[in-house]
């Protein structure tokens, strides 16, 4: 059997290169290209270790952690132990996550099939084997771009539930309670008292409002002028908020005029009594986080208090 010391090097370099590259990108790292080649590099030695004389010590727990420190010193350097430990521990997971990945897909798809006793069976191959090679070459970049991108996804998540807040949205006897996404983006006000309006989703939450509330909402140019319907005792509370999107005219939106409006964020409860809710047709959150878009301006000029 041949082996291509060379070959085995250089792959090696190239992975601790990328897997050091994936370890800045999810600690946000500043990355300096010769830092990153000087520890891939030094991270490649083993491989000659392994080969060499001392090649009983190359496998050893001790030297393969001093190596570690060795590979995380020379890629990002020493500011003070918590960010070196850091840094050592997020390489660790980032070196798991995608040789863990490697293993499992390799077992899932390498299998021979045998017979015993007249019972045909499967069994894993294991590794070594040619197709290895060129599952590796291929499938570590990929597994290091999906890993990449799920790290990336997670962290708009988290971003995103930091913005969530339960909103309780009370008129009269009824109360509505709804998560929603504080979004600095919304800007909209009543022209006339400048109240921040909050806007609902109605197809989540269509149950809570009146029929012809909801039917006036959707043909607002015809507001009013349909005499047949008996008034609601809501429409008191109707306002008209206009808006302008992006690459459209001056539109309107039906907004309800609420008793109180209850936002629990960050462990505070925080009442709106000088707010509106605009009554929107279309889905807010395509995957249903959130059912309402609070306006920013509600969080500072209201009442706080800790949350019960």
């Amino acid at each position: 059997m041949n082996i291509y010391l060379d070959v085995i090097w250089l792959l090696n370099f190239l992975f601790d290169g990328l897997l050091l590259l994936l370890t800045a990108f999810i600690l946000k790292r500043k990355i300096l290209i010769w830092r990153m080649v000087l520890g891939a590099f030094i991270g490649s030695l083993i491989v000659i270790l392994m080969v060499s004389p001392l090649s009983m010590y190359a496998s050893h727990p001790i030297i393969k952690l001093i190596f570690s420190f060795l590979i995380i010193g020379s890629a990002f350097g020493f500011k003070r132990f918590r960010y070196f430990i850091q840094n050592l521990l997020t390489f660790y997971f980032a070196t798991f996550v995608v040789g863990g990945g490697m293993i499992g897909v390799h077992n899932f798809l390498e299998y021979e099939v045998k017979v015993l006793d007249g019972v045909l069976m499967t069994n894993t191959t294991g590794f070594g084997n040619p197709i290895s090679w060129a599952f590796v070459l291929v499938g570590f970049p990929v597994l290091w771009y999906f890993t990449r991108k799920q790290i990336s996804d997670f962290e708009m998540k988290k971003i995103q539930f930091d913005q969530i807040a339960e909103v309780v949205i009370s008129i009269e006897s009824l109360e509505l309670r709804v998560k929603g996404l504080i979004d600095s983006g919304n800007q909209l006000y009543d022209p006339i008292t400048k109240s921040p309006v909050l806007i609902v989703d109605t197809t989540k939450t269509v149950h809570f409002f009146p029929e012809s509330i909801i039917r006036q909402s959707k043909n607002i140019e015809a507001l009013g002028s349909d005499q047949d319907q008996e008034a609601h005792k809501w429409e008191s509370r109707i306002r008209i908020i206009p808006y302008r999107g992006v690459g459209q005219d001056h539109q309107f939106l039906l907004a309800i005029k609420p008793d109180k409006i209850t936002i629990f964020h960050n462990g505070e409860q925080i009442s709106v009594t000088k707010g509106l809710i605009a009554l929107n047709h279309t889905p807010l959150s395509s995957d249903g986080e959130y059912e309402c878009i609070v306006h920013p301006k509600m969080l500072l000029s209201s009442t706080v208090q800790p949350a019960s």
